[in-house]
């Protein structure tokens, strides 16, 4: 809902006066902020500490109390701690109530909590917290800096250190204005840190992790620290529950998860798409204010025909479009359909600053649509997939072992079966995964899981030669070195081959490549607010509880095997049966383009030989083949290669990197 920076003055920092280095410092944290005014376009909010050694700013998008009083920073009565808040947080109402006695609220806001919660449970405050947020704390009188994000990293929250100056902020290009001169990390880049791990692709820029904090204490160097994590249980421990009970469970808990976030004094909307988590939200949705009487946001009318869907509509004979499923959806439903169209045109227009807002190269075309849609749409959101067991590529970790946990679970001999017959006829993606080059020390880290190469290898990136140097380690042994000790232990020992490979997923790329890319830095671009009601932390630690065999489902009868089955159950009162009945299908943008066509002709421009050599650390020539091979000989691998050259181009022209050198 907003956007956040911050300067902390570390310790060897020459303190600095009013009459001197004030003014510009000032200065430059305005001009951050002007970056991401798009995020806060209602209110800005900066306040400079007595000593000149810390500075927050923010920007606010009004969600919840649209009053100035709940403009932000924040500070307490005594004038001791100091914060800044983006996001949505859900159980201000309780800790409201709760902490009324000792804290003296000044707003509404759901965010003011923050304060209130940190001066009663200390640093213990965030686990309290219940939704999607980044925030910064400044406690005056200990002298604490504490920039932490949520469990999942919704929202984003970076920081580096320039000229002996701490700068913590919602997106990375808020850093330029303070003197920072970007450049690209290759070997971060060679073993894809910056998509698994808090690496970013730029050196010395590391993002703050899902469910971590960092602290500086006494305006020392900050510390990392972990406050949540995924948990999953040891697999060989009997399931006690019955199916019905974990179905109830999960409906319980969804339906909780998206009543919470029906609150906001502004309009709220639905995206649709012809899966089942967008399919499923719209249907509770409309069973919350048709048959409890719940408020959409500011409307109270109860009326299902003023819920507004949007949907992306791609072009009919691109393979990809799904408007015609979510129509139907709708009109079942009795909701307000609204399809956005999303043509090659568009995809040209919206490819540079959908990069530029992204911050991140992801190789596909996904991102621009969201853009559009975002466009004239008020959302909710993502995370089913990562802990149903919803991606194709899951399939083959999740039959890499039995499971003792549920009694109607494969056999060996019927897993055997199965991943013959899938690698018969191709209908998995992990089974042709070149493990080359991978130790095998690292595959028994991983138990053999295989989604780390599986998504490292995803866009085949042209790197030049020189860049070899930094191959001695291959991407999967770097980001399982990276695992605490204790997550690597689970991983071999306790935790189902299927529930690694969901924490791999959900800890890395899901963070760091799908919630920017199709998240909230592309939807707050036309400020619009994504709450992810799957990514609720009540229903996600349930989930994970759950035995694999009942999110991928088993058939003894055909050998099938039914993703998100669970899932399925669970919500099958508010979907239609064709929703509840059809395969898993990732939300995909076209991947077929003609030469010689509008995007052919960016993807040329982009790409040129002067601006491949300005990156450095991507080979020209190897890049040019894939861009034919893109659009000669129509392959996917080659045009997201082609997409990932050219989304590293628009960074480094946008936010002026040097090139990269052996």
């Amino acid at each position: 809902m907003c956007g956040i920076s911050a300067v902390l003055s570390l310790g060897a920092y020459p303190a600095e006066s009013k009459g001197e280095q004030f003014p510009s410092l000032n200065e430059q944290l305005s001009k951050s902020l002007d970056f991401v005014q798009h995020r806060g376009p209602d209110a800005r909010g900066e306040w400079v500490s007595d000593d000149g050694k810390v500075h927050l700013g923010h920007v606010r998008l009004s969600i919840v109390d649209l009053s100035p009083e709940a403009n932000q920073p924040f500070h307490d009565s005594e004038n001791d701690v100091h914060a800044i808040v983006n996001g949505e947080l859900y159980n201000d109402e309780y800790y409201r109530n709760l902490l009324g006695g000792e804290y003296e609220f000044r707003s509404l806001s759901d965010c003011e909590i923050v304060l209130a919660l940190y001066k009663h449970y200390g640093l213990s405050f965030l686990s309290h917290l219940q939704g999607e947020f980044a925030l910064i704390l400044w406690d005056a009188r200990r002298k604490v800096f504490i920039g932490a994000r949520d469990r999942y990293g919704v929202k984003s929250l970076y920081y580096t250190v320039v000229n002996n100056q701490l700068l913590v902020a919602t997106e990375m290009k808020c850093f330029l204005p303070f003197g920072w001169k970007p450049e690209w990390d290759v070997q971060d880049l060679r073993e894809c840190g910056w998509m698994f791990g808090a690496g970013t692709v730029f050196k010395g820029v590391q993002s703050v992790a899902p469910g971590h904090y960092i602290i500086s204490r006494s305006f020392k160097p900050v510390q990392d620290a972990v406050y949540w994590d995924l948990e999953y249980p040891d697999k060989r421990t009997p399931e006690l529950r019955s199916e019905a009970e974990m179905v109830e469970g999960v409906r319980t808990r969804l339906m909780e998860a998206i009543k919470v976030r029906l609150r906001a004094d502004v309009p709220l909307g639905i995206y649709l798409s012809g899966g089942i988590d967008s399919s499923a939200v719209a249907g509770m949705v409309a069973h919350l204010v048709k048959e409890e009487g719940a408020c959409l946001g500011n409307d109270k009318s109860h009326l299902l025909s003023r819920i507004k869907c949007f949907t992306v509509q791609f072009d009919k004979d691109s393979g990809a479009d799904e408007s015609d499923v979510a129509q139907r959806t709708a009109e079942w439903l009795g909701v307000d359909f609204h399809p956005i169209p999303v043509n090659e045109d568009v995809f040209v227009s919206k490819f540079e600053d959908t990069v530029w807002h992204s911050e991140t190269p992801m190789p596909d075309t996904n991102g621009i649509g969201r853009l559009a849609m975002a466009q004239v749409a008020k959302s909710h959101g993502e995370g089913s997939d990562e802990h149903f067991g919803g991606y194709q590529h899951f399939l083959d970790d999740f039959l890499l072992e039995s499971d003792p946990s549920w009694p109607s679970s494969p056999s060996e001999k019927e897993i055997a079966e199965v991943v013959k017959r899938l690698k018969d006829t191709s209908l998995t993606l992990a089974s042709s995964v070149d493990k080359r080059g991978i130790p095998e020390s690292t595959n028994r880290m991983l138990n053999n899981t295989s989604v780390l190469n599986l998504l490292a290898s995803a866009g085949g990136m042209p790197f030049a030669k020189w860049t070899d140097m930094y191959t001695a380690t291959s991407p999967a042994t770097a980001q399982v070195e990276s695992l605490d000790g204790r997550v690597r232990d689970s991983i071999a020992h306790r935790w189902h081959p299927l529930h690694t490979s969901e924490y791999l997923f959900t800890k890395g790329c899901f963070s760091n490549l799908m919630l920017r890319y199709l998240g909230d830095n592309i939807d707050m671009v036309h400020h619009v607010e994504t709450r992810p009601p799957f990514l609720d932390h009540y229903l996600t630690e349930y989930v994970n509880t759950l035995p694999p065999s009942l999110k991928i489902k088993f058939s003894s009868t055909d050998g099938s095997l039914t993703e998100k089955f669970i899932l399925r159950e669970a919500v099958r009162p508010f979907i239609t049966e064709e929703i509840y009945t059809r395969k898993k299908k990732p939300y995909l943008g076209p991947t077929k383009f003609q030469e010689d066509g509008p995007l052919h002709q960016l993807i040329l421009r982009l790409a040129s030989r002067e601006n491949v050599d300005a990156l450095g650390f991507v080979d020209w020539e190897k890049t040019q083949e894939h861009v034919r091979k893109a659009f000669q000989d129509k392959d996917s691998l080659s045009l997201r290669a082609a997409f990932s050259v050219c989304q590293f181009v628009v960074l480094s022209q946008r936010f002026g990197v040097a090139r990269a050198n052996a």
